[in-house]
């Protein structure tokens, strides 16, 4: 069945209207023996008035349809044109048959006939039309396809719901089929053709309706309110996504694509707090601002929450070529949306390819456009990797720091803001070791005199704050397990967990960007401020919300059927089991009800200076053992296991032991 519109679409053009001139033919026979039939309640043969009605409307029919160029059309992409083409040309064939059969009258034929024929005559040229273009243009496969698709269902029939239904309409991705919303009034009633339901009833519905899916739509919905809903639609194998609050939704229609994977923080329900727009736009509001690191996950949100304080440049300094390149262009064409047309708001974005580590490279940065601020993201985070490069690690983490923070105070920047881990506390590897010894580096500067780092002859007259922000891990960040976590569930699993107590303290990056900008503003020199991330959360729980909120269900001993296996993997060199903020005991609470102040001993810099020149000089040869012993020193609580697990140390070790077995 399905090979016939294909053979009929393969023929001639020629051949093709012959077939619909012989089909018109036939829709005239019909429908002068359906008007006899209809008028005389009995079945008639095609022969003498019967037979002439049938000649006559087909002579008057075809030529008609010619000279209306009906037979020019493609039916299976007909449209609202080719429908008005098809009643004007009826609309004039029953004007004539009718003149001829009602007004002037043909013995045998009955005068209503006249009437009837036309009219059924015009029903039935239309269905032909229809069923071309349904059969003919695919639109019944379409039907079927649409058929297999997931069933959602909008949570919200406010505005942004009628919008996202509309947008969805030929959707090859999934099929809207109702509402849900909490209003009482609305249950029942239609909205653009799809019925409203009561939340309540949800089993019910996912029983008679086979619903799959749920949309929330509920941008204005408080944090609060939303972790109700989910909680609801908990029990239920149901995949969850949502669109973006209203201030992230543009003008116009909301279609699918605004639709995006459900916020792993809205589970862990903290209440976002409003930033202080005073601590906002205090260090960089019609500044030069300068970002290391621009183009990654905490730098580039660093960039897009302060073009909202809009600086009066903004330096983009990074490595990673693409990175840069895209973090410009998203912020150029933010830039132009927000059409700052004012001349005192104009400000310039400058994308700057340089390493943090290259000391020429920095001191001509700085030195050139004599930044107000600094905000230094540029940093390796990953754990294992750096465990397993641990001389690369503390050379980027380390010297990088130290290189950019003496270019700060030698060109008189006014704020210099670290970006901090809290796996600097307590560090059981190489990477929260760089980062503390890296806050360790600003402390000590910060109380040293200016002068001894200056440029010979040429003291600045701005003494630089050091600020430091520590903060644990952040949703959706390039390090974070939330990304790799869908991944694994898109690919049917096994979600990879390195051990079932394992936890974390999770923050959203636009949160944390916000708090460390106004962490930084509040910085008088030496300062380590800890963000609140609320209670640590046990990967394990993340990942079982994230399968459930997915419609899918964990598969374990007590559910052997479920869909995604859990597969512990063990933890990776460096890896703790449980994060800290603080080394020491009682922070210090500030106007923020989300950052406190910690109270850190450190290293003075005569001290400190000559171990970094020492550790720079054991970076240099590769030597990671003394790596290791130096950071263990310098760092206090810092529990190395011991090991070397450096990639290229470890190559040499058994290069060497080859041989040496091969020298036997």
């Amino acid at each position: 069945m399905s090979q016939i519109p294909n053979y009929l679409l393969a023929r001639s053009r020629g051949t093709k209207r012959l077939i619909v001139l012989a089909i018109d033919s036939l829709v005239c026979i019909a429908s002068v023996w359906l008007a006899f039939y209809f008028r005389l309640g009995e079945v008639v043969s095609l022969s003498g008035p019967v037979l002439l009605a049938v000649s006559f409307s087909i002579a008057l029919a075809l030529p008609l349809f010619i000279r209306f160029g009906l037979y020019r059309a493609i039916f299976r992409y007909s449209g609202l044109p080719a429908l008005m083409a098809v009643a004007n040309a009826t609309l004039f064939y029953g004007i004539v048959f009718a003149a001829i059969f009602t007004v002037w009258g043909i013995e045998g034929v009955p005068r209503t006939i006249g009437l009837l024929q036309p009219i059924i005559f015009f029903l039935l040229v239309g269905a032909s039309r229809a069923t071309a273009r349904v059969w003919l243009g695919g639109l019944y496969e379409v039907r079927l396809r649409q058929s297999a698709l997931p069933r959602a269902l909008i949570y919200g029939a406010g505005s942004a719901g009628r919008q996202l239904a509309s947008g969805m309409v030929n959707s090859h991705e999934i099929r809207v089929i109702g509402f849900l919303d909490d209003d009482r009034r609305l249950h029942g009633q239609l909205l653009n053709g799809l019925r409203i339901h009561d939340p309540s009833t949800l089993e019910a519905l996912i029983e008679q309706i086979g619903a799959t899916d749920v949309l929330l739509a509920i941008p204005s919905a408080s944090r609060q309110r939303r972790v109700e809903i989910l909680a609801q639609l908990k029990p239920y194998k149901l995949a969850v996504r949502t669109l973006p609050g209203l201030n992230d939704i543009a003008a116009g229609r909301v279609t699918l694509g605004d639709v995006r994977e459900l916020d792993i923080d809205d589970l862990l329900g903290r209440a976002l707090v409003k930033p202080n727009g005073l601590l906002m736009n205090m260090n960089n509001r019609r500044k030069t601002v300068m970002v290391t690191g621009a183009g990654g996950s905490i730098g580039a949100e660093l960039c897009r929450q302060l073009l909202q304080t809009v600086p009066k440049r903004l330096l983009l300094v990074d490595a990673n070529e693409h990175a840069l390149y895209q973090v410009h262009k998203e912020l150029v064409q933010s830039l132009q949306a927000a059409d700052l047309s004012d001349a005192e708001t104009q400000l310039d974005i400058v994308p700057l390819l340089a390493s943090v580590c290259d000391e020429t490279r920095i001191e001509e940065i700085v030195g050139t456009w004599q930044p107000h601020t600094v905000y230094h993201a540029a940093a390796y985070k990953h754990v294992p990797l750096v465990e397993h490069n641990p001389a690369e690690g503390v050379h980027n983490n380390v010297w990088g720091t130290r290189v950019c923070a003496e270019a700060a105070i030698r060109n008189g920047v006014a704020n210099f803001v670290l970006i901090s881990t809290d796996k600097a506390v307590r560090p059981t590897n190489i990477m929260g070791a760089t980062k503390r010894l890296s806050e360790m580096l600003l402390q000590a500067l910060s109380a040293v005199n200016p002068a001894a780092i200056a440029k010979a002859g040429s003291v600045p007259s701005i003494r630089t704050v050091f600020t430091m922000v520590r903060f644990g891990n952040v949703l959706g960040s390039s390090g974070s397990v939330v990304p790799l976590f869908r991944e694994q569930i898109r690919d049917g699993g096994p979600l990879t967990i390195t051990h079932p107590e394992i936890t974390r303290y999770f923050m959203t990056i636009p949160e944390a960007a916000q708090l460390v900008i106004q962490a930084g503003a509040m910085g008088t020199g030496g300062d380590v401020f800890v963000l609140d991330m609320g209670q640590p959360v046990r990967i394990i729980d993340l990942a079982r919300r994230m399968v459930e909120l997915s419609g899918l269900t964990v598969k374990d001993e007590l559910n052997p059927s479920g869909d995604i296996e859990f597969k512990i993997t063990g933890l990776r060199p460096g890896e703790k089991l449980f994060e800290e903020l603080l080394i020491g005991d009682d922070p210090i609470t500030t106007q923020h009800p989300r950052i406190m102040k910690a109270q850190e001993q450190f290293l003075p810099w005569a001290t400190l200076e000559s171990k970094l020149n020492t550790l720079d000089i054991a970076v240099g040869v590769n030597d990671v053992p003394a790596i290791k012993s130096l950071l263990t020193e310098l760092v206090t609580g810092y529990q190395s296991s011991g090991e070397v697990v450096d990639w290229v140390h470890l190559a040499q070790m058994r290069d060497a032991a080859t041989a040496e077995g091969s020298g036997r």
